[in-house]
């Protein structure tokens, strides 16, 4: 069984707390095939991971933690982008006025953004020598249609081999890997949950960009849900810092979406 588990808004959707509720109760395994993190925002978890010459955030570590067997941060979530923020304006290598792309690991594999002053630290503590390094949009594009895509895509056996599976999608896009077939797929928005057939939902994706092409083209989850009605749609209370990171409490505060969710996975 493969379940999808995505976002209706860009940040703060609730969708890793969701995941590990329901890794709990389906003693699942959890994959997130891409994330980020802030140097500044999240600095913590930032030195947590890269004074050991690593690069991941707390939702991956999250989801290996909440996921049956022992399993590495880096095998479930094969493509980690390191972000900070750019005050005083300039839209960046990728176009964001906000903040700036620092470096990203995929795989095993680091991509360094040339235009952006890497900090010291970075520096010290990754294994950047034979790092691929970017300049432009151009090449930053290329780089990711030939590494990152391939990075994301190798997850796909590791997924068909897990029963139950668990994935995670990151931002607002609705599909974050095309080459699983996903049973059902619950979109998670603060306070609810909406739950979709995985073909019905597949369907729509493929209507929502266009036809069932390759690429790295992310359709956004609103403009795939509005091409369809949900199964259902579920209530989620809004829950502690202490009980989100409580497995039990999560799967039990969360217990009738993840009712609705397994059914129509199961249907």
């Amino acid at each position: 069984m493969n379940l999808l588990v995505a976002g209706g808004a860009t940040v703060d959707a609730g969708k890793t707390t969701f995941s590990v509720g329901l890794l709990d109760r389906v003693d699942g395994v959890g994959f997130k095939p891409r994330a980020g993190n802030d140097y500044w925002y999240d600095h913590d978890d930032y030195h947590a991971a890269v004074e050991d010459g690593r690069l991941y955030g707390k939702d991956a570590k999250r989801l290996v933690d909440a996921s049956a067997g022992d399993h590495e941060p880096e095998a479930i979530n094969p493509v980690h982008r390191l972000w900070r923020p750019a005050p005083g304006g300039g839209s960046g290598l990728l176009g964001r006025a906000d903040r700036e792309f620092l470096v990203d690991r995929v795989g095993d594999d680091f991509v360094v953004n040339g235009r952006a002053a890497l900090p010291d630290h970075a520096r010290e503590h990754l294994p950047l020598a034979d790092a691929l390094v970017v300049d432009s949009l151009e090449e930053a594009n290329a780089v990711m249609e030939r590494h990152h895509l391939q990075a994301i895509r190798g997850l796909t056996e590791p997924v068909r081999a897990t029963d139950p599976a668990v994935v995670e999608s990151y931002g607002d896009v609705a599909l974050p890997i095309r080459t699983v077939e996903f049973d059902a797929v619950a979109v998670v928005d603060p306070g609810r949950a909406r739950i979709f057939d995985g073909s019905r939902y597949a369907k729509a994706h493929q209507v929502a960009v266009g036809g069932p092409r390759e690429g790295y083209l992310e359709e956004t989850v609103q403009n795939v849900s509005n091409l369809m009605d949900p199964r259902a749609t579920v209530a989620l209370p809004a829950l502690t810092s202490a009980e989100r990171d409580d497995l039990a409490a999560v799967a039990d505060a969360y217990g009738e979406a993840y009712d609705e969710l397994l059914d129509v996975a199961r249907a």
